[in-house]
């Protein structure tokens, strides 16, 4: 399938670019990342690209990247700081040719403070854990956040020794409590209740709610400056802006461990507006969205992703190996992988409940849906269903929802070409509008499902142009090569095992293992 799109007119897009913070996203014709970046003002930013006048005064990188932009996608966020996080989550998603920076697997500081601990005390981490602690955070600026941790520590005098229960033991090794900068909870200076209640003021503190803090802080420095002590207004002026810094309201952006999709910033309103724009009698709260992906005429597999809510559900996202046809048939491979999903579908259902076999009085969807209101043992019939594809891809998966029964089911095709989108029974798509979030919400279920899809594509390619080797070794027949797969697990490890290894395995000699183990040496 073709994934290049007509281009639209970058500069006449410019004009609509709004003077805010955000992220923009640069893509190349068939719709590639290939650059991510952050702006303060995004219209002052893309100008730069996209005015000739300032373009010719760019390196040469960045005129290579002019040339290859395509299209561009923005991502407005409230300041500089949810800009600087958003664009480093991005890169490490989509690792873009022209991005040289973020591409390790660096985050940024968040802090972390567990109450259940007997003498809590504030830390920083890289990694949000589920282990019942409180994350403050993601935090982009790590001397700004270690100022204010440092002055957070000596305000409310909390400890900053390691042991996570300190005792008298401890205390005579740390200074921390003579120069006055802890209240020393271990030897009970300070009860144990009072302790958790100063931890507790910070948190607040790193919440953004005791702004009275920073503004005490204001008027002491004016009240130095005004006494002539320039030296402590200006220690004072770097910590405030340093606290500012720190509790400027920045979200987070994640990232799942199996979806490199760009989460919308309020995907429920781009669900909303899809149900307005397609005329759903309902919001499509879970959608499911079906990609064909080929290799040359030796596989032939699916995907399918499942979004609830606006956002990937990467529990529910399903891979097809297709058995129908060998080579290349979209149409015939959309037709198997839709019908053995719904067929799957409706069957879990029947098991799950018996009377949803008796369709005399109802249809299959209202009766799973029936039963669904009571029952969630089984995964229920989607909201939408959207086919990667035109006319032709959805007119045989409308083919095979009917044959289930299923003729009410909303289906969609998105086709690639100019982002049409074709509904059953209607010969002209529906053009919605390149900045309106519902079609990046199509396009960002779409985008995943190619990628769920391409990633099942290349591990097969991998397994069987590893495996493939051995088909050109002589004496090795399909058993004794299966027999050495199985004793090895990959050509990799056999290619490290020794000829009397080899010679362990049924069926295979210590000649015939000599002959593996230099036809293998000589590829």
């Amino acid at each position: 399938m073709s994934n290049a799109r007509q281009k639209p007119d970058l500069i006449a897009k410019l004009r609509d670019v709004p003077h805010v913070p955000g992220v923009y996203i640069m893509r190349d014709r068939i719709n590639n990342v290939i650059y991510v970046g952050k702006a303060r003002d995004l219209r002052k930013r893309l100008a730069n690209y996209f005015t000739p006048a300032r373009s010719k005064l760019a390196d040469r990188k960045t005129r290579a990247l002019i040339a290859s932009i395509w299209d561009f996608d923005l991502h407005e966020v409230r300041n500089e700081t949810e800009a600087l996080v958003l664009e480093g989550k991005l890169i490490k998603e989509f690792r873009p040719r022209y991005n040289v920076s973020f591409r390790d697997d660096k985050r940024y500081f968040l802090v972390r403070v567990h109450m259940g601990d007997a003498m809590p005390r504030l830390s920083t981490t890289r990694l949000r854990k589920e282990d019942g602690a409180r994350y403050f955070g993601p935090f982009p600026h790590g001397m700004a956040l270690r100022t204010t941790l440092n002055w957070l520590n000596k305000k409310f005098g909390l400890r900053v020794c390691r042991p996570l229960k300190p005792g008298e033991a401890d205390y005579k090794h740390c200074s921390n409590d003579i120069i006055k900068n802890c209240s020393a909870p271990c030897i009970l200076r300070i009860s144990l209740e009072d302790y958790k209640k100063r931890v507790e003021q910070a948190c607040e503190f790193l919440d953004g709610k005791s702004k009275d803090l920073v503004t005490a802080l204001e008027e002491e420095m004016l009240h130095a400056a005004a006494r002539m002590d320039f030296e402590k207004a200006a220690e004072l002026r770097d910590m405030v802006e340093d606290f500012k810094k720190t509790l400027i309201p920045t979200r987070t952006f994640e990232r799942g461990a199996r979806a490199r999709v760009i989460r919308s910033i309020n995907p429920m309103a781009d669900v909303q507006e899809l149900k307005e724009l397609l005329h759903l009698e309902k919001a499509p709260l879970v959608m499911e969205c079906f990609d064909i992906a080929n290799i040359g005429t030796a596989h032939c597999v699916a995907s399918m992703v499942r979004f609830k809510n606006g956002v990937p559900d990467n529990s529910n996202y399903r891979r097809y190996r297709i058995k129908s046809v060998t080579g290349q048939n979209d149409f015939i491979s959309m037709a198997e992988v839709i019908r053995r999903r719904f067929s799957r579908i409706l069957l879990e259902g029947r098991k799950v409940a018996a009377d949803v076999a008796e369709f005399s009085q109802e249809e299959p969807a209202e009766a799973l849906e029936r039963v669904a209101a009571t029952n969630t043992k089984f995964v229920t019939l989607p909201d939408l269903v959207i086919v990667d594809g035109g006319k032709g891809q959805l007119g045989v998966a409308v083919a095979e929802l009917q044959k289930l029964g299923l003729h009410t089911l909303p289906i969609i095709g998105l086709a690639k070409e100019h982002e049409e989108v074709y509904r059953p029974g209607e010969s002209n798509p529906v053009i919605i509008p390149h900045e309106r979030g519902a079609l990046k919400l199509l396009q960002r279920i779409r985008d995943e499902a190619h990628r769920w899809a391409n990633g099942y594509h290349q591990l097969l390619l991998g397994k069987r142009v590893a495996e493939s080797v051995l088909d050109d070794c002589p004496g090795i027949s399909k058993t004794r090569k299966a027999a050495l797969l199985k004793a090895f697990g990959s050509v990799t490890r056999l290619r490290k095992a020794t000829v009397e290894e080899m010679a362990e395995v049924p069926g295979i000699s210590k000649v015939l293992a000599q002959g593996v183990k230099e036809f293998l040496e000589s590829r």
